[in-house]
C-alpha cells in the first residue's frame, strides 16, 4: 500500500483534473489580486512621495515669502541709513562713521543670508519686470530705454522682485529722428 502525504491527496492513478483546475483558477485569481494590489501600493507609494516633495515645496515657498515680507518692510531703514551715510555732515567723528558703516553692512549681510540681491540698475536695459521709470533723461551717450540713473535701489528676494528700483530711463534728445541725427 502506498501511503499518502495527504489525506486529500487522490490516490496515484486516479484523476484530479477537476480539483486541479480549480485550484489553478484560484491561484491564477490570486496571483491577479496580488499583482493588482502591488500595483495599488506602487501607485499609492508614488503619490505619496509626490505629496512630500510637494508639501515640503510649499513650505520652503512659504518661508521664503515670509521672510521676503519681513525684508520688503525692512528695506526702508535700510535705506534711509545708507542716505545717512550719504549726506553725513562735515566735522562728524570718523570712527562713527564707521561704527555706522559696519553696523550697515551687517545688515546687508544678514539680509543677503536670506536671499536677498539687489537689483543692478544703471546701464542695464528698463524691464518693467525688475525697474519703475519714473522719468527720462535725453542722452546721447545711452542707447534709448537705458537705465541712466537710480532714484532708489530695488533687490530681489532670489527670483522674486521684493521692491523694484526707481529708476530714469534714456531718451534721444528732443529735435533728433531715429538715427540720432536732427
Amino acid at each position: 500500500m502506498t501511503t499518502r502525504k495527504h489525506p486529500h491527496d487522490a490516490p496515484e492513478g486516479e484523476p484530479r483534473e477537476p480539483a486541479t483546475a480549480s485550484l489553478e483558477a484560484k491561484i491564477a485569481e490570486l496571483e491577479s489580486a496580488v499583482a493588482e494590489a502591488r500595483d495599488r501600493y506602487l501607485r499609492l507609494a508614488a503619490d505619496f512621495d509626490n505629496y512630500k516633495k510637494r508639501a515640503r515645496q510649499e513650505q520652503m515657498e512659504t518661508i521664503q515669502h515670509a521672510s521676503a515680507d519681513l525684508i520688503g518692510r525692512v528695506l526702508p531703514v535700510l535705506d534711509d541709513l545708507h542716505s545717512v551715510l550719504e549726506h553725513k555732515p562735515a566735522g562728524i567723528d570718523k570712527s562713527w562713521v564707521k561704527g555706522l558703516e559696519l553696523s550697515v553692512r551687517k545688515l546687508e549681510e544678514a539680509l543677503g543670508t536670506h536671499g536677498l540681491q539687489p537689483i543692478e540698475a544703471v546701464g542695464s536695459r528698463f524691464d518693467p519686470k525688475l525697474h519703475e521709470a519714473v522719468g527720462h533723461e535725453e542722452s546721447r551717450d545711452h542707447p534709448e530705454d537705458t537705465v541712466v540713473s537710480e532714484l532708489r535701489r530695488g533687490y530681489r528676494v532670489r527670483d522674486r522682485v521684493v521692491r523694484p528700483a526707481l529708476v530714469k530711463v534714456a531718451r534721444p534728445p528732443a529735435g533728433t529722428d531715429d538715427t540720432g541725427t536732427q
